[in-house]
């Protein structure tokens, strides 16, 4: 990876929350210094009673301003992390053959809590679908996560939270940049004016990085 460029996500906690899938389609489109940002989805909960043909509705919506990715909540839609229960890949698995089945064609994954294991991670390889849930930091959990050095093939870390982004975007950056945020960073003025501030620098800064649709 030889251009400087950044990808900008957005962990999208709450899909169904009004106001921020609001601020976040208004972002999408806003495009705050010429990067388009890919919202990372968490799939509707249908045991927790959310709303699918919103959800789709949303989702559809969403790729059609550009690509899309999925961000599985192996728990709850408050608690991403597998509990013990089940394979976290297999319900990867499960989760990209819905989406694809409702005509989404998600080309990254991040695990909900920085989750990962080698299982999940040779699942995503044989989809065909770009991994985003490692880091260049120490995430604030658990382990299992990853930690790497930069992005290789099949692999694009995380590399600048909102509020590292924010600190740094001026001064010494990675050739390659990901930066992430949550859509309920949107919620808060202060936090929704300090991105679009942050990204309008980083756009100067940093080319966008190609993803295929």
């Amino acid at each position: 990876m030889e251009e400087k460029s950044a990808l900008v996500t957005c962990h999208a906690e709450r899909p169904l929350d009004d106001s921020a899938w609001a601020r976040l389609s208004a972002l999408l489109a806003a495009r705050p210094g010429g990067l388009s940002i890919v919202p990372l989805l968490r799939p509707p909960d249908r045991a927790a009673g959310e709303d699918e043909g919103r959800w789709l509705e949303r989702a559809h919506a969403a790729a059609a301003r550009g690509p899309i990715g999925l961000h599985t909540h192996w728990t709850s839609p408050t608690h991403a992390r597998p509990s013990g229960d089940g394979e976290p890949a297999a319900r990867v698995r499960e989760e990209l053959a819905w989406l694809r089945s409702h005509g989404l064609q998600p080309v990254l994954f991040c695990g909900g809590g920085w989750y990962t294991d080698d299982a999940l991670r040779a699942l995503l390889r044989e989809e065909g679908v770009i991994d985003c849930t490692a880091t260049t930091f120490t995430p604030p959990v658990p382990e299992p996560y990853l930690v790497v050095d930069g992005p290789s093939d099949g692999l694009l870390p995380a590399t600048h939270s909102l509020g590292r982004l924010v600190r740094g975007v001026a001064g010494p950056l990675p050739r390659f940049v990901h930066a992430y945020f949550h859509d309920t960073d949107l919620l808060v003025p202060r936090r929704r004016l300090a991105l679009a501030a942050a990204l309008r620098v980083l756009g100067v800064r940093r080319k966008p990085f190609q993803l295929r649709p």
